[in-house]
């Protein structure tokens, strides 16, 4: 049986090629080339600006480029539309619910446990561990041998 997760690791990596690398470098020169022959050679002053379309196509850039990035710029830094982008992905990241492989999982994750778990006997052989204490510190021991082993706390959407 095929594996679900590898069909659809294969289907995201179709589209990250596809529109970045294929579809996106011939759409946009595409553009130029319809752009450059239904307007320029109706337009009798453009034709005087762009005498060839190799013209066209570097005065395109020079321009274009600048322009995207601009608007690139806007939609990072001023436009609520990426941060509602990052809203949607931060959502539907199942790495907020679990410790990802790594470090974190073989080395910070049991680290924490560790000093939770030294405080609490601190606490406990002074006698200043109260009950509610340690049932939060029971808990939180509770979350993170699961997110150890790989498991979720919360619940992801």
């Amino acid at each position: 049986m095929v594996n679900i997760r590898f069909l659809a690791r294969l289907w995201f990596y179709f589209r990250m090629g596809y529109s970045l690398y294929l579809a996106f470098p011939l759409s946009v020169f595409n553009t130029v080339v319809i752009v450059y022959y239904l307007l320029v050679p109706n337009v009798v002053q453009l034709q005087l600006i762009f005498s060839s379309f190799v013209i066209f196509l570097l005065i395109s850039a020079l321009v274009a480029v600048p322009v995207a990035v601009g608007f690139g710029w806007i939609h990072m830094k001023k436009s609520p539309a990426y941060t509602s982008e990052l809203d949607i992905s931060v959502e539907a990241n199942p790495y907020n619910y679990k410790v990802p492989p790594g470090f974190w999982r073989e080395a910070y994750t049991p680290l924490y446990l560790e000093l939770l778990q030294l405080t609490k006997r601190l606490l406990e052989a002074q006698n200043l561990l109260k009950p509610d204490d340690r049932v939060r510190i029971e808990e939180l021991e509770r979350k993170m041998r699961t997110l150890i082993q790989g498991g979720y706390v919360g619940t992801p959407s």
